[in-house]
Order: structure tokens, then C-alpha cells, then sequence
């Protein structure tokens, strides 16, 4: 087990992590909405997730981990009364998308999914421990969280509360960053048709604050050793959290370690669907785009950075998979049939060196972009060996055996052995491609040359018409 530090956005320092338990370590992530498709935004924050988990699992780390589905609050009442159906039959269909997005992306399968519809008892017995303490008050039907009467509030966030007035409140479930108000825990129907359950707290249904503590209690029993989620949701949301599961569990740490992801930026700009650069996973599929590609962009950036998605880096990011897969291919050429294993032991000095670097920048905050550093250069000194003849096939062996040891990261590698193409095959791509480029569908030309590139065929242009041989 490997020694990591991550930067924790409660004390806004990196710090050695501590887990209670290192074979089980409980992280909790904020998770979609859905009352839509997820935006590439919301698709950042959940590959982060998953590159937490396959790292902390890399370096010797147990996990259970929950991500939420958000299946009620004020957008989805909206939407669901508009569309004339139950929560239960709005919501249905979008989150069966998060699910085949998340699929799209290669991101692994967590322990727990729970839905806020299924969580109310949990809900409604941290409100009553809230009264209990006297942290709550009624007004227009509907219970508020009284931030004053809770010591510590705007530890995580900074955020100065000292100018605040009494009972200045906020009933929406969203509200802008800095606008420090009581936060409603319980709310009254307010519009005809809205769900609503009957419960000992009265008739309404949950602010959308509560129910990410109340999904933890439900899940753990307790608080958890990472919690995670866009840097968005630090206030009010997480801000919140903390409030409201600390007052009712006074004496509990609610959290050990916050990690926040940094935005993600469409072309320079933050993605607004009025600027035109807003965009679904399935939007960039339609597209062409390969999810491979796109999954390798998200996740390359270290966490807490901003990142540029546009079609330039979309392209950067294919050819780098390209250029590693490429290397492994020329590997498995010489070595077919190799299996890969998830506890090979490195014998080679400077396979071992390779691992330890990579191993080591994960641990380091998940440093994403040292590691990928740490994959280029054995890219780059492996087909030297292999250029020279510097290997036998133990050797090789082995260095497939450290592609999939990084993969275990990235997800985008591919170690079947390579059937080649027979020529009209080869002719049939070359047509197809042709047509593509005619039609100016260069999505899917980019797509073919890379096809028939990763099985050693080269594409040349010439005056004479299009040529091709393999490497």
C-alpha cells in the first residue's frame, strides 16, 4: 500500500490521507440530476471519480463508493408536471442514460447507487435530530436550517456569515455562489400535482441539501473518509452538507478529505447552450468523436485544473492513444496471445523504475499529467529497444504487462491480438474513407485512416490517386 496525499479543500492544503481503514475506504460523489442528459461538464466530475477509484485501487487501496441519483428537486417537479408523469416515469429514461454514458466512457461500476426518492426515513430522522437540537424553524409550512445557531458554518467555503440577518432564507434548491442564507431542509407543496410524502415533519418533499447527508447515513452509517464533486458544489451545497449532518451528529466528521474538480471550459469559454457550445456525450458521438478520445481529454488534466475541450485537443488525444497503442501493437505482434494480469510482478530495473514514477504521480494528488509523462517516455525508449533489436520476448512480455498496468488508469488500450486485413479489405476502408472525405464527413475519414493506421496500414496521398502499404 503506497503513501498518498491529496489536497483537501476543507484545510486548502495537500495532506497525507488517513483512511480509518485502508481496505475500505467509503467515498461519497455528488451525482446527476436527471432531468436530462449530462453535460461534458457533469461528465468531468464523474471520470474523476472513476480515476479516484481505479488509482486508490492501483495503490493498494480497498474502496465502496456511492455516487447519488438526484431524482427530486425543483427542475424535475418542473419538468415532470409539464410532461404530465410521475418523478418515478420522468426520471426513469435519464437515469438509464447517466448509466449508458458512464458505459460510453469506460468509467467502472461503483457499489452503491442510491436514489433520493428511496431515502426519505433517512431524511426525515436528520430533521428530527436538527429540531431536537434547535437548529430548525418553521415558516409558510416549510422547515429551514438556521445557519447562526450552527457553529462553524463556512469552514469549507470561507465564507464570512457575520453580516448575515436573521431568518434571510432561500427555498429554491440552487442558489448563487456567496448569497449566504438559511437553507430549507423540508419543503411545502407549492405547485398543483408537485410530489410530495406525508411524514412526521409534515407534508412536502426534500431540499435538494438534505438528501446527499441523508444518501450517506443511508449507505454508511456514518460520515466518510472522501467526499467529492465539482468545484461548484463546494457552496452552498457542500457547505451545507456540513451543517446539517455535523448538527445532527455533533461530535462526527462528517468528511475526512474534500476533493473538488475544477470546471471545464468548451473552447476557451464556459459552455452555455446560448453560446452554442454546450454538449452532450451523445452529442460529440453523433459527431463522430470516439468516446476513447474523449474519456483520455477528460481524465488528462490534473483534477483541480480547468481544461479546454475543443476538436483540436479531441484530436491531440486520439493521436496520443494512437502513439501508445501503436507500441503496444508492435509488442503484441512479436508476442501473440499474451494475457495480461492484474498482479504481474516486474522484474526488469526499468520497468520497475516506470511503475514506481507512475505509481508514485497518482499518489501525488492524482497527478494524471505526470503519470501520462511517465507513459510517453516509455513509449518512446521501448520502440527504441525495439527499433534496435534491444529485446527478447520475456522482455516484451513484460512490457506489454506495464501497458495494461497503466490502462488500469486510463481505460483506453486495447491488448487483443490484431487480425490483419486481407487486401480487398484494405481497398474497401480506402473507398469508404474516400467517400467520407467527399461527403466531408472527416470524422469519420479521421476514423478509418485510424483503423487501418493501428493494424500497420499506411494511407499515402499522392497525384496518381491513393496508395497504401503496410509498415
Amino acid at each position: 500500500m503506497i503513501e498518498v496525499y491529496f489536497h483537501n479543500s476543507l484545510s486548502g492544503k495537500k495532506e497525507k490521507f488517513s483512511p480509518a481503514d485502508p481496505k475500505r475506504v467509503t467515498v461519497y460523489s455528488c451525482g446527476p440530476t436527471v432531468y436530462n442528459f449530462a453535460h461534458i461538464g457533469n461528465l468531468r466530475a464523474f471520470l474523476f471519480v472513476d480515476v479516484l477509484r481505479r488509482s486508490l485501487k492501483l495503490l493498494g487501496y480497498g474502496v465502496e463508493m456511492t455516487m447519488n441519483i438526484t431524482d427530486i428537486d425543483d427542475k424535475i417537479i418542473r419538468d415532470s408536471i409539464a410532461s404530465k408523469k410521475s418523478i418515478q416515469e420522468f426520471t426513469a429514461p435519464w437515469t438509464q442514460a447517466f448509466f449508458e454514458d458512464l458505459k460510453t466512457v469506460s468509467a467502472e461500476t461503483l457499489e452503491h447507487y442510491p436514489k433520493a426518492t428511496e431515502s426519505i426515513p433517512e431524511m426525515i430522522d436528520i430533521i428530527q435530530k436538527l429540531q431536537a437540537k434547535g437548529l430548525v424553524y418553521e415558516k409558510d409550512d416549510s422547515l429551514y436550517f438556521s445557519i447562526q445557531k450552527f457553529n462553524g458554518y463556512g469552514r469549507l467555503s470561507k465564507i464570512d456569515v457575520t453580516g448575515m440577518k436573521t431568518g434571510t432564507r432561500y427555498d429554491t434548491d440552487e442558489y448563487e455562489k456567496e448569497d449566504v442564507r438559511d437553507f430549507v431542509l423540508w419543503k411545502s407543496p407549492k405547485l398543483e400535482g408537485e410530489a410530495s410524502w406525508d411524514t412526521l415533519v409534515g407534508t412536502g418533499r426534500p431540499g435538494w441539501h438534505l438528501e446527499c447527508s441523508a444518501m450517506i447515513r443511508k449507505v454508511y452509517h456514518s460520515g466518510v473518509d472522501i467526499h467529492t464533486g465539482g468545484v461548484d458544489l463546494l457552496f452552498p451545497h457542500h457547505e451545507n452538507e456540513i451543517a446539517q449532518s455535523e448538527g445532527a451528529f455533533p461530535g462526527e466528521t462528517f468528511v475526512g478529505t474534500w476533493l473538488h474538480s475544477e470546471h471545464l471550459l468548451v473552447d476557451g469559454q464556459k459552455m452555455s447552450k446560448s453560446k452554442g457550445n454546450f454538449y452532450t456525450l451523445r452529442d460529440l458521438v453523433r459527431q463522430g468523436l470516439d468516446p476513447k478520445a474523449i474519456r483520455f481529454l477528460l481524465i488528462s488534466a490534473h483534477y483541480r485544473s480547468k481544461l479546454n475541450f475543443s476538436t483540436d485537443r479531441i484530436a491531440e488525444a486520439t493521436a496520443n492513444i494512437r502513439k501508445i497503442q501503436n507500441c503496444v501493437d508492435r509488442l503484441l505482434d512479436s508476442e501473440k496471445g499474451t494475457i495480461v494480469s492484474d498482479s504481474y510482478a516486474f522484474a526488469l530495473p526499468v520497468t520497475q523504475g516506470w511503475k514506481k514514477e507512475f505509481e508514485e504521480s497518482l499518489a501525488d494528488d492524482l497527478n494524471v499529467s505526470k503519470a501520462l509523462a511517465v507513459v510517453f517516455e516509455s513509449v518512446r525508449q521501448i520502440n527504441s529497444f525495439l527499433d534496435t533489436n534491444q529485446t527478447d520476448s520475456s522482455q516484451r512480455i513484460e512490457y506489454i504487462q506495464l501497458f495494461a498496468y497503466y490502462d488500469r488508469i486510463f481505460g483506453v488500450l486495447d491488448f487483443s491480438s490484431k487480425t490483419d486485413l486481407i487486401d480487398s479489405e484494405i481497398d474497401s476502408l480506402i473507398e469508404e474513407r474516400q467517400t467520407a472525405r467527399k461527403n466531408k464527413d472527416f470524422a469519420r475519414s479521421d476514423a478509418i485512416r485510424d483503423q487501418l493506421l493501428a493494424q500497420g496500414i499506411l494511407i499515402e496521398d499522392t497525384k496518381d490517386g491513393i496508395r497504401w502499404r503496410r509498415k
